[in-house]
């Protein structure tokens, strides 16, 4: 018998993105669906697609959550996808830093559970790369539904069974594909989260492999990873991280070329509640040594561990586990929420992977620097009382 899936268990398995697509149920109830043959869905005719990232999320009737007023209409699933109007300013009760709302014609979502998507399939290669082991892609549609290949391995994959839930990748993830195939009738692109810099999961000689519709990849050229400001001292190259109002900013020289909202680690234990450092991103300066295009984030305990494939456009600053990177899971940017890392928007992420140094070719894949060797620095500021 499968157990019911709280939210503390799906937070637990952060971005899983676990659930059912509203307006086009799938069902996964049997382990046999896991090795059937998957098109892409039929997605909202929306230029900006909202995919729910969390279960039972109240769709309202006006932008708040305010109790008194009552103004919850119905409940989302995860991975329930909406059409994306505009974001509007609300009224959110709870110690939210966050007050937007994203507006649909039903009604108003929590813009913090709401990964905005687009649609945007391509026309898929049938043949791999002359004389390359495999390119990487990135998913440009809301998600894709995987075909399971070889044994079951993740943690990540493992989760996904016991809860009774599809495996899929999301809109921003970028993947190592290392093979391709049309013998159920359309292309499909399989999935091999190796070593040697392509993710450091569970493909490769642990032996877990997944099948998606090329349609849903766009396979990554070296123009689309191609260096941003690379006439720039690297040495005139800086960001500016503030850990109070969980925003990030990119420098040449004293010209700020870019912003963003981040969501960096939390100060306590999100088990007791109690201050601890075992999870807050580090202040002080810290020096990007390690970039990869895409990596398996997995750690902790089964009580307060994560099991993430795929994470994209990881900048590493601190140690082994500190990275700045991509996160589809959630769109809580501006709130403090991750296990240490400094989490941004998947585009925000590739927008810095490209400015930072040291740059990293897609046939490089990742690049790693031994002190007194390091890339570019990281200002992370606290206030302190």
């Amino acid at each position: 018998m499968k157990r019911p899936l709280s939210r503390r268990d799906f937070l637990k398995i952060t971005g899983a993105g676990l659930g059912a697509l509203a307006f086009n149920p799938y069902k996964f109830s049997e382990l046999d669906a896991l090795h059937l043959p998957k098109r892409l869905p039929q997605f909202p005719a929306s230029e900006i697609i909202g995919r729910v990232v969390d279960p039972d999320i109240d769709l309202r009737s006006r932008p708040t959550n305010d109790p008194g007023l009552n103004t919850s209409i119905g409940k989302l699933s995860a991975d329930s996808l909406i059409e994306w109007g505009r974001e509007v300013v609300g009224n959110v009760v709870g110690g939210l830093s966050n007050q937007r709302y994203v507006e649909t014609p039903q009604g108003y979502v929590y813009g913090s559970v709401v990964q905005p998507t687009k649609n945007k399939p391509n026309t898929p290669v049938t043949e791999m790369p002359s004389g390359l082991p495999g390119f990487w892609a990135e998913v440009t549609v809301p998600y894709i539904d995987l075909t399971h290949e070889g044994v079951v391995a993740s943690p990540w994959l493992n989760d996904l069974i016991l809860y009774n839930f599809p495996p899929r990748l999301y809109y921003g993830q970028v993947v190592w594909i290392d093979q391709i195939r049309q013998n159920n009738g359309f292309v499909e692109y399989r999935w091999n989260e190796d070593a040697y810099g392509r993710g450091y999961g569970y493909g490769g000689s642990y032996g877990e492999f997944f099948w998606g519709d090329g349609a849903g990849f766009k396979a990554l050229t070296e123009e689309d990873v191609a260096p941003i400001s690379p006439n720039i001292d690297p040495a005139e190259k800086t960001i500016s991280l503030d850990l109070d109002y969980q925003i990030l900013s990119c420098f040449e020289g004293k010209n700020e070329v870019f912003f963003a909202r981040v969501s960096t680690g939390k100060n306590y234990d999100p088990l007791t509640g109690e201050k601890s450092d075992d999870y807050a991103t580090p202040a002080g300066n810290l020096l990007t040594h390690w970039k990869i295009i895409s990596k398996n984030m997995t750690a902790g305990t089964a009580q307060a561990g994560y099991s993430t494939p795929a994470v994209p456009w990881s900048t590493f600053i601190s140690g082994e586990g500190v990275a700045i990177h991509g996160a589809f899971w959630h769109n809580a940017f501006g709130e403090i929420r991750s296990h240490g890392c400094i989490n941004v928007s998947p585009e925000d992420a590739k927008w810095i992977f490209r400015w930072t140094t040291p740059y990293v070719s897609l046939a490089q894949s990742e690049m790693r620097l031994s002190l007194p060797e390091h890339g570019t620095i990281v200002q992370s500021t606290e206030r302190t009382f």
